[in-house]
């Protein structure tokens, strides 16, 4: 079938996400809980519903050899495509395994051998979810997408923003933070003024039991049994003997044993160190370039001065001077505050009291009360052999 494209050019009104504003709405549903009941109380509110189900992985690509399970299965696409059949709206299955492979897995993989820890859902939100979907909207000529993320979108002083969800225990918007302006002012979030407990008495009620009781996961998608570090040795072929045999070192430069090859640790991380050194060690910076884990006590943890790159304001243009805002460096991170300053194309966030395992590579998220200010990824820091300190990257790296 051949669809008419619209691209949409036209300002849109305050009142354009409003749920009480009918409307044709493309809904990424995923063939769970969350996905179907936005769906489900669109249908009920009256807007014209499409389905839609993005194919992003399979197991076999990632290296996996058990049956399939999660938001990319079978059994998912096909709960999807039954909840559409029984509403009696459309249903369409996208396939994006290659832009996902290429974007999300690929990063994946370079980000742990750049001595980082990956965010895979930001960028798959940010680059291909909201790219694809707003393309086949276009394509399906609707004036909306709609997911099923525990956020809230509204339109104030000229700006879209993004505010947590009523349920603080489901809250996404932390995952939110690169959407653009444009990509707002057409995005629904239905379930964001409701708690869980909610949407599984919606599902109940309206007859989807078993839709209800569907057990969740908290998985990176296409880590087969989260392991990452065997993902890691699928798609690198000889990645253990290449950096097999690294130096433990503490932040004082001495070496104290070896290790099994920086990619497989992580900042913060305590167990499987296999060394003993009379006190608890947690790994504080990975150096790539040298094969190093750099190791040192829970204290040594603590920084309060981190950089951001690839930073994107959500609240604001332009971020205010000398602006206060509660930090998140992971995703159930309650925040620190911090002083926030834009310096060399990063933005610097100095806490106000030392925060523990900032990992290079995760999200530093900034809020004011509910709302999403924005957010980037934490740079990387180096290691200086010959002061036996850490300096600041000024370099994309």
């Amino acid at each position: 079938m051949t669809h008419k494209t619209r691209v949409k050019t036209e300002a849109k009104s305050p009142e354009d996400n409003d749920v009480s504003k009918k409307g044709k709405v493309l809904v990424a549903m995923s063939g769970g809980i969350d996905s179907s009941v936005a769906a489900l109380m669109l249908h009920e509110e009256g807007y014209e519903v499409i389905g839609i189900t993005m194919k992003t992985w399979d197991y076999a690509a990632a290296g996996g050899s058990k049956k399939e399970t999660g938001c990319c299965s079978l059994d998912s696409i096909n709960d999807a495509r039954t909840l559409a059949v029984n509403l009696g709206f459309p249903h369409y299955i996208l396939d994006i395994r290659a832009e996902f492979g290429e974007h999300i897995i690929n990063n994946f993989v370079e980000e742990y051998l750049a001595g980082r820890t990956p965010n895979p859902c930001v960028l798959c939100n940010t680059h291909i979810k909201w790219e694809a979907l707003l393309k086949r909207a276009d394509q399906l000529e609707c004036d909306f997408i709609a997911t099923g993320h525990y956020a809230q979108v509204r339109f104030e002083n000229d700006r879209y923003v993004i505010s947590k969800g009523l349920d603080e225990t489901k809250d996404q918007s932390y995952v939110l933070w690169g959407l653009s302006q444009e990509s707002l002012k057409r995005t629904m979030f239905p379930l964001g003024k409701y708690r869980k407990s909610e949407i599984r008495d919606r599902a109940m009620k309206a007859g989807y039991a078993e839709l209800a009781q569907k057990s969740e996961s908290y998985e990176i998608c296409f880590i087969p049994d989260n392991d990452y570090r065997a993902f890691l040795k699928f798609k690198v072929p000889g990645l253990e003997e290449k950096v097999e045999g690294g130096n433990f070192v503490l932040t004082n430069g001495k070496v104290v044993g070896t290790h099994r090859g920086y990619p497989f640790y992580t900042i913060g991380q305590r167990k499987g160190l296999e060394i003993a050194l009379g006190e608890p060690m947690f790994v504080t910076q990975i150096i790539p370039e040298t094969n190093t884990v750099v190791i040192g006590t829970k204290n040594e943890l603590d920084q309060q001065e981190v950089y951001i790159r690839d930073y994107n304001f959500v609240k604001y243009e332009t971020l205010p001077e000398n602006f206060v805002a509660q930090t998140k460096i992971r995703y159930h991170d309650p925040g620190t505050p911090a002083t926030l300053t834009v310096e060399n194309g990063r933005v610097k966030a100095l806490f106000h009291r030392p925060v523990a395992g900032v990992a290079p590579g995760q999200s530093a998220v900034f809020f004011e009360g509910d709302d999403l200010v924005g957010g980037g990824f934490i740079a990387r820091q180096e290691f200086s052999a010959a002061s036996n300190n850490f300096v600041k990257l000024e370099v994309e790296n």
